[in-house]
């Protein structure tokens, strides 16, 4: 049977892609639909099709799932956050467990891949867990101001102040700014025309030390907010605000941030604690956005890596240098490595204020920086850690980090699919597998943290 664009079909769902999305089969079709979960019967609409598979959108839904529960956000299905809201909680760990098991499978060709894996470490609330923030800034189309965030793959603003996700202050705060930008008739930013001022509001909240920073992210600099001191006045009623500062992004771009900010009130900066290491976070660092599972995450690493106190080892893609700062507590030398060299800055400067002297960084491509350590200086590494953005490792960084032959690599990634196919590559070099553990930091989303130990084969 053919199908058509528009055409609607009744669906039982039976799958979930990797997006979260639901997959259902109209005579043996596959059909893609966001917002529905296993065991859901929908009546469809299709929107899209392909020679072998199609994307429709929810009409109707038939009959719920017994897993699918009422999204706490009302505005869960049109916001692009949220993405398995109406997932309960148990379900959404057993579907990341599984796009974890199935890559490693069928990606990175291990048999068997659930008898190396630790239970996935969920959540105790999987709700108001981020500690950043970015809200764009716009006029609906009845010329109301608004904040939210966007909806899924476009940039049209949800109007949307309070986030399930999000730490509860930020509604507090948006109500603030709103308020301010409304009274000194201060203009959203209009992407389309490239004018207006405010184009985002950007928080941050230290879990541990009760810390907030708000940057006002403008197509401009401080000097154009008029009255600007009235909005420091109102946020400073708020516990805990320690930074108010601006971020100027002048550029036609989708890029949040530019690279200059000014401080308003206090300094541009902020401190939280993953574990017993501080850090120092301005608007531009790099830093989890879950400091409580990203705790579990790290002491995890930290446990795969083995250490003893005598060992040298080699932390690439470091960033700010949070997990380097974590290994040190136990490693003899730790070298990191990253592009970013206003991270490396941030780094150096965590460093110091943790007196940690055994840390050393380094800024370059890790698949540059690493090759040209070993081939000329001949660096030695008894364990490697590795947390490569999504695109995964340069195949040239990982022949280099065979060729160096540790002990251990601890291979920590935010995509399954890519961790699979770089866990095959080093499979061919002499590294197997020992074992995995599935970190779910970003609840009510599809999205998942894996870290995995790799023993050199004797």
């Amino acid at each position: 049977m053919k199908f058509k664009k528009n055409q609607l079909v009744e669906v039982e769902i039976d799958d979930m892609g990797n997006e979260g999305e639901g997959i259902g089969h109209a005579d043996g079709y596959a059909l893609f639909l966001k917002d529905a979960v296993v065991g859901d019967k929908v009546l469809a609409r299709i929107i899209k099709t392909k020679k072998n598979y199609g994307f429709a959108r929810v009409e109707k839904l038939l009959e719920p799932s017994p897993d699918r529960v009422e999204p706490r956000c009302p505005s869960a299905r049109p916001c692009g956050g949220c993405t398995l809201q109406h997932l309960s909680y148990e379900k959404q760990l057993e579907y990341k467990f599984n796009k974890v098991k199935n890559c490693l499978e069928r990606i990175g060709g291990i048999e068997n891949a659930a008898s190396l894996m630790e239970p996935i470490y969920g959540m105790d609330e999987p709700y108001y867990y981020r500690n950043k923030a970015q809200f764009p800034v716009g006029r609906n189309k009845d010329g109301k101001l608004i904040t939210g965030f966007y909806a899924g793959r476009t940039h049209s603003i949800i109007d949307c102040i309070h986030c399930s996700i999000q730490h509860p202050v930020n509604e507090e705060i948006l109500t603030k700014v709103l308020e301010y930008m409304e009274k000194h008739h201060v203009e959203p930013y209009d992407e389309e025309r490239h004018k207006g001022l405010v184009r985002h509001i950007m928080t941050r909240v230290g879990f541990v030390t009760g810390e907030i920073m708000v940057c006002l992210v403008v197509n401009g600099s401080k000097k154009d907010l008029s009255h600007l001191s009235e909005l420091v006045d109102s946020l400073k009623e708020i516990d805990g605000m320690t930074s108010i500062c601006v971020n100027s992004n002048r550029e036609k771009t989708n890029r949040i941030l530019g690279n200059k900010v000014e401080e308003v009130y206090g300094p541009a900066y902020i401190y939280d604690y993953i574990g017993n290491v501080k850090y120092q976070i301005g608007p531009l660092s790099f830093f989890q956005v879950n400091p409580r599972q990203t705790k579990v995450l790290y002491e995890k690493a930290l446990e795969y890596a083995g250490l003893c106190g005598d060992e040298t080892v080699w932390d690439l893609y470091c960033g700010i240098g949070t997990i380097s700062l974590f290994l040190a507590q136990k490693a003899k030398q730790v070298y990191g490595v990253e592009i970013v060299k206003e991270a490396i800055e941030d780094a150096r400067l965590n460093a110091d204020m943790n007196h940690m002297e055994n840390v050393q960084f380094f800024v370059g491509k890790a698949e540059e920086v690493l090759p040209r350590e070993y081939e000329k200086n001949g660096v030695y590494a008894d364990v490697i850690v590795v947390d490569p953005p999504r695109k995964g490792c340069d195949k040239t960084l990982l022949d280099t980090m065979a060729a160096m032959g540790p002990k251990r690599i601890v291979y920590v990634s935010c995509d399954p699919g890519t961790l699979a196919r770089d866990l095959k590559m080093l499979g061919e070099k002499q590294y197997e597998v020992r074992k995995v553990a599935v970190v779910d930091q970003f609840g009510c989303t599809s999205h998942v943290e894996t870290a995995v130990l790799l023993v050199r084969k004797p």
